[in-house]
């Protein structure tokens, strides 16, 4: 096995599927546009969807890429051995073009030839077929020739049944349910299929809390889970039944830290290369010991996981900064729970810029955003870390008129001092002892409990609609939103650029670039050019090209990185314009074909986002 670096892992990667005929584009922001459904990007097939759902990707049919991602529903479990808020997903993608086979054969090509990973020490997983789809017999067949090329046995076991062994003629493809071994869809009706996962055999003793038989899925650590290939093959109905898809997908995540981590032969994803360099910062500028005590070890995990995570939302190309709600909530708890562990470990300095530092340092060249951005990342984390200082000086003020004379705080009030104050519940425990007294740790846990999923709901978002729903409402608002654009930039001015958008299939939200409230009358002249574009019903269509010639044509858009060389551009067609047209700008759609469908315009409501930066709430009507 290669004791390769995490850059190289990427490199390596990349390089590979380029030689495979593959498009490599740059990964898309970690802030989803006009996506309500989640408050982040989660996965790399997130920003894809409208392509694996069949719209034309300007890059072609084959596409591989690192994915930055923050997924934020465990991150009370950060600080064990393997969870994280952020990491780096690698994909190769199919859009309708090859399928199982070349997608099978090169994952055993890359992890065994060019990572140079053992054969026998790899076992796959596949689906075992029930009453909506078969038995996936085709994977089954592909492994086990691939299996077969090294002499191995590609006997097929199931879990409960069969045990893995270290002998190469043992089972090495297991079956399992819906459960482990399918995909999606993503709502109720759309895109699924059967995946097969790869994992890689650790060859750690069997624990038998487990159960008393292993296999690949087992949760006792053995075997870890490195890459995942879903095949898209069907379509789930309103019916619940299960139909062939005319397009066809090949859907692949390999999260980079953890193969670094198996590749290096290291335990956790906290001793691979780059994140044990940022652990170092916290050795060597604050005297942290890290290796000599779980508890510490834990602490410093958390600090490195957040502060990176915070830096890299921070420094976005479309930047969220801490505040109270939605992603900026989940920015400020990332920064003040990082925060919270450096107090808990004595460290009383300023901490997360100098780590972020050290984050941008490391990361700066594959996410050039991070450096562009630095000073402001800087600035957000000094101004949260010195503002939480300040919190916990009032936490600790509140503490002393909350503790109870007899000697007991309720875990309501306990909670509070947690969730409002960022008061740690180690450091009330500790105090409330000192008094000799004690905290209801039961209706703490309660009201923890209810604070936990509460962050899972936000975390997963709450929205209908986003990038996988293609409904005529949404369809329809996009096109609008275009609409929008170039209205405001005829009468603003064209100093309006855009800074995100969302939609739902209610309404649609557009932030833009304008540095004063707008007037009713500039409000009601927006909507009526808005209104009269859709009266006259005009033609809407795209064409592909490059990013320079969209430029040249007067395209407007978000020029960013994720296009890759070719981008689609819609044009909404209007003779009567001296340009030929109402507005043309890059966007991945999809878009109604006349303006006409689109029925009425308001606008909602226009207010601030932050300086320079104003929003737009509208919606469409018959």
């Amino acid at each position: 096995m290669n004791r390769l670096s995490t850059d190289q892992v990427r490199e390596i990667f990349l390089e590979f599927f380029k030689e495979k005929g593959h498009s490599v584009i740059s990964s898309a922001s970690l802030i989803p546009e006009n996506d309500p459904t989640v408050l982040f990007t989660t996965a790399g097939m997130h920003p894809l969807v409208p392509y694996l759902l069949g719209e034309p990707h300007p890059m072609g049919k084959r596409l591989a890429d690192v994915q930055k991602c923050v997924r934020t529903g465990d991150i009370d479990e950060v600080g064990d051995n393997r969870h994280a808020t952020f990491f780096e997903m690698l994909g190769n993608w199919s859009l309708g073009d090859y399928f199982k086979e070349e997608a099978i054969q090169w994952s055993y090509e890359l992890l065994t030839d060019r990572f140079g990973i053992d054969p026998e020490r790899l076992f796959v997983t596949v689906f075992k077929g029930d009453e909506d789809a078969s038995r996936d017999d085709e994977s089954i067949n592909i492994w086990q020739a691939q299996f077969g090329v090294h002499g191995i046995g590609a006997e097929v076991g199931e879990a409960g049944k069969d045990e893995p062994t270290d002998k190469a003629m043992g089972p090495r493809i297991y079956t399992y349910p819906k459960e482990n071994n399918w995909w999606g869809p993503a709502g109720v009706t759309g895109p699924c299929g059967p995946d097969t996962e790869i994992y890689f055999d650790t060859r750690k003793q069997h624990d038998f809390k487990f159960g008393p038989m292993c296999h690949p899925a087992c949760d006792c650590g053995r075997f870890v889970e490195i890459w995942n290939n879903v095949f898209m093959q069907f379509n789930k109905r309103d019916d619940g039944k299960f139909e062939p898809l005319a397009q066809r997908n090949v859907d692949t995540g390999m999260g980079l830290e953890r193969m670094a981590a198996m590749l290096q032969g290291v335990n956790t994803i906290f001793d691979t290369d780059l994140l044990q360099k940022l652990i170092k910062t916290l050795e060597n500028v604050f005297g942290v010991a890290y290796g000599k005590d779980s508890d510490h070890d834990k602490s410093v995990r958390i600090i490195v996981d957040h502060i990176r995570a915070a830096t890299f939302l921070i420094g976005d190309e479309r930047g969220v900064v801490p505040s109270n709600v939605g992603q900026g909530y989940i920015v400020r708890r990332l920064i003040r729970r990082a925060v919270r562990e450096a107090r808990r470990m004595g460290i009383t300095t300023l901490m997360s810029p100098t780590l972020a530092e050290a984050v941008i340092e490391e990361y700066g060249k594959t996410y050039p955003e991070l450096t562009a951005h630095s000073q402001k990342v800087m600035s957000e984390l000094k101004k949260e870390e010195e503002k939480f200082g300040l919190t916990l000086e009032h936490g600790l003020k509140e503490f002393k008129k909350t503790y109870d004379k007899d000697g007991l705080i309720s875990g309501e009030k306990a909670f509070i001092l947690y969730s409002t104050y960022g008061f740690p519940m180690e450091l009330t425990e500790e105090l409330v002892r000192e008094q000799g007294g004690e905290v209801d740790m039961a209706s703490f846990a309660t009201e923890f409990a209810k604070h936990q999923e509460l962050s899972r709901a936000s975390s997963a978002g709450t929205f209908k609609g986003g990038l996988a729903d293609h409904s005529e409402e949404t369809t329809g608002l996009h096109t609008a939103t275009h609409l929008l654009h170039q209205a405001l930039r005829n009468v603003l001015g064209d100093r309006v650029a855009q800074k995100g958008s969302n939609i739902t299939t209610e309404r649609l939200r557009f932030d833009f670039v304008h540095p004063e409230k707008m007037t009713p009358e500039q409000i009601q002249k927006v909507e009526s050019i808005v209104n009269e574009v859709i009266r006259r019903d005009l033609l809407v269509d795209y064409k592909e090209m490059t990013v320079s010639e969209a430029k040249a044509e007067g395209a407007i858009g978000l020029f960013e990185d994720k296009y890759g060389s070719k981008v689609k551009v819609y044009t909404v067609h209007d003779e009567a314009d001296p340009r030929g047209f109402f507005s043309k700008e890059i966007c991945g759609g999809p878009h109604v074909t006349r303006t006409g469908e689109l029925g009425g315009f308001k606008i909602i409501k226009e207010e601030a986002v932050s300086a320079g930066v104003r929003r737009i709430k509208a919606t469409l009507h018959n």
